[in-house]
Formats: C-alpha cells, structure tokens, sequence
C-alpha cells in the first residue's frame, strides 16, 4: 500500500456491504479516516440494522484503522448532516465523500407502482443529494474562513444510467440524474477547492448478482475474479486522494482491470437550414443524419 490517503477523512454511504465495504476498507488501507454509512437496510431497502457499519468498522480497526459507524438515513436532511458532524465530531476534518448507498425496486415500467418509483429516486438521487450539500457547505465555509480544502466527492451512476436497462427504468433514470448533478456541482463547487466525479462501476453486489447471475458469478477455477468489487475501489481511492488534482466533471466506468473515460453526450451530425422545416423536411433530414452517425448502443437486457 502506498498510504496516498493517510492524513484524510472519507465519508462512505452504503458502506455495509458490496461496493461500499470495498470502498471504505481500501480506504482505510491507504491511510484514511473512515466515517461508515449504512442504514442497514435488505436489497429493497426494508428493515434497519446497524450491524453491517459495524461490522466493517471493525474490520478497519482489526487491521490498524480508524473507522466509526454512521448510522443515520442519508436520505434525511437530518441524516445527511449528521453524516458531516459525524467526521467532523471523531476526526476533526472532512477531505473526501464517496455517495454509494443504493436498492432495487426492478419492475417493467408499466407494473412499475409510483411508491417504487419514489423510493429508487429517494436513495439514489436525494441520498447523493443531501450528503454533497452538507459536506459542500461544510467545505464552503472552509474556503470563505481562509482554509481552502482539498476536497473530492465520487458519486455513484452505473451502465444503467448511462444506457438505460430494461426493467429498471427507476435506477436508470435515478443514476442519469447523478451524472447531471455530478456535471453542476463539479462547475459550481471548484471554486471551494471541491473536485466531483462520477463512477459508473460493473461488480457483483446484492443488487446485480442475481439481476446479472450469469454475468456476476465467481470464477470457480482461481482466474481473475473480474466481478469482484474489491476491482473498483482503487479507482475510488485514487480519485479521493490529493494525487487526482485537477481531475474534476468527469465520469468513469470500473469494471475487473478496465478503467474508462466516458465522454458522454457530444454533437453529431448536424443540419441546419436556416429557416423552420416543414415535418416532411425535417423528416427527411433527420433520416439522413441518423444514416451519418454512430449506431445507437444497445440499452441492457434487450
């Protein structure tokens, strides 16, 4: 281990289990101060239990570490706040914030119930949200006192966000909707030594390995574990650390050994006649162009 994160605090939502324990684990490996986030909750996001925080926590400590556990909905005003007062309160400091909480709720859109709609949107895009207001105005208040940080949030998307996948038309609009969020707050925040990013990573966790069984299943035979989330997080270290400088509004996808630059929505062909079309014209037009650009990639599951 290289200790590029000793001296930093990192927050971790979701950090239980899956993506999120790898993240905080690999964290605290690299020096860091981990405050633990999870709610605790099944793969539909019911019940609570603090018992998965913990559990990492002690993991961290086991090995050498600092960690304590945050319990709190980061869904919540209240929750997310006390995301930051808690790294604050036990560390003294907040450096960087890893949004990762996430559940499922996968219905073909016309059984998709209005109540599952609300609660993807809710943990994924109010719970990334909330933690990045609070830390960013902790981080604000930092700067306007004459200490500028040296800050980094990594958000959360995925492939579903990016392409869209059948049967989770909730998840895929909720993870379309942090790479907007990731785009304005890495414009607007820069200026408070705030660095954001988006990752959209490809592992095996409760919410894919029996969506993806074929795809997320373990080698049996010692090959490279490709699906492994422990893949991921050298990435999420890196992008934490003081090392990523100058890395900032952009989005990556992590997937086994493969790092990805996406380069999102960019102009393809283009017409213009100077004057409004008739629809048969821009019809026409527009058939012409689509023949020009790059085929549409497939959306998942299709």
């Amino acid at each position: 281990m290289t200790g590029i994160c000793t001296g930093r605090v990192a927050a971790v939502t979701g950090a239980g289990r899956g993506l999120g324990r790898a993240h905080a684990l690999a964290l605290a490996a690299e020096g860091a101060a981990v405050v633990v986030n999870d709610l605790g909750v099944t793969a539909d996001g019911a019940g609570a239990s603090g018992g998965p925080a913990q559990q990492v926590v002690e993991e961290i400590r086991a090995h050498g570490g600092q960690a304590v556990a945050h319990t709190g909905d980061i869904t919540t005003d209240d929750g997310a706040r006390s995301l930051v007062t808690t790294a604050l309160d036990t560390f003294g400091r907040l450096d960087a914030l890893v949004n990762n909480a996430g559940f499922l709720r996968d219905r073909m859109l016309v059984n998709l119930a209005e109540e599952d709609w609300d609660a993807v949107m809710r943990v994924h895009l109010k719970g990334h949200f909330l933690p990045l207001k609070h830390a960013a105005a902790h981080w604000r208040a930092e700067a306007k006192a004459g200490r500028m940080p040296d800050a980094r949030v990594i958000n959360t998307s995925s492939g579903a966000g990016l392409l869209g996948s059948v049967g989770q038309g909730n998840y895929s609009a909720a993870k379309a909707g942090i790479l907007g969020l990731t785009l304005v707050a890495a414009a607007e925040l820069g200026r408070y030594g705030i660095q954001v990013n988006a990752l959209a990573p490809a592992a095996r966790t409760r919410m894919t390995e029996q969506t993806f069984a074929d795809t997320m299943a373990a080698p049996t035979d010692g090959d490279f574990d490709a699906m492994a989330p422990e893949n991921v997080s050298p990435l999420v270290v890196w992008l934490a650390s003081a090392d990523s400088a100058g890395v900032t509004g952009r989005v990556f996808e992590a997937e086994g050994g493969r790092i990805t630059v996406m380069e999102g929505w960019r102009p393809g062909p283009t017409a213009d006649k100077g004057a409004r079309w008739t629809p048969s014209e821009a019809g026409e037009t527009t058939r012409k162009l689509l023949t020009e650009s790059e085929p549409a990639r497939p959306v998942y599951g299709v």
